[in-house]
């Protein structure tokens, strides 16, 4: 991975620069709860007509908290398999990045 490269401003301060991400990159797996909030956002939506999109997000999070180890068990599936999906997808960029740089 490339180093980020840094330089002082007139005030002492370190500013880092990023290096640029690749867009070819794997996305990262999603959480159990990233399953639930976005299979139950709408419901959400529905039930509770004009709030706002932080209450949108108290709300999943209490109704998450709410749920019982049984009730997450498909959403931890869920979460299990994408990254696995992810772990794979990251292996084969990273060899082909290594066949790249040979």
């Amino acid at each position: 991975m490339a180093k980020a490269a840094s330089k002082r401003t007139g005030g002492g301060k370190v500013e880092k620069k990023r290096a640029k991400k690749d867009p070819n990159a794997p996305k990262r797996g999603l959480s159990a709860y990233m399953f639930f909030a976005n299979e139950q956002r709408d419901n959400v939506r529905d039930e509770n007509p004009g709030v706002s999109f932080g209450q949108v997000g108290k709300l999943l999070g209490l109704r998450w908290k709410a749920l019982s180890e049984k009730q997450r068990a498909p959403y931890e599936a869920k979460a299990a398999a994408d990254k696995k999906r992810y772990e794979d997808e990251k292996q084969a960029y990273n060899a082909q990045g290594d066949e790249d740089s040979s």
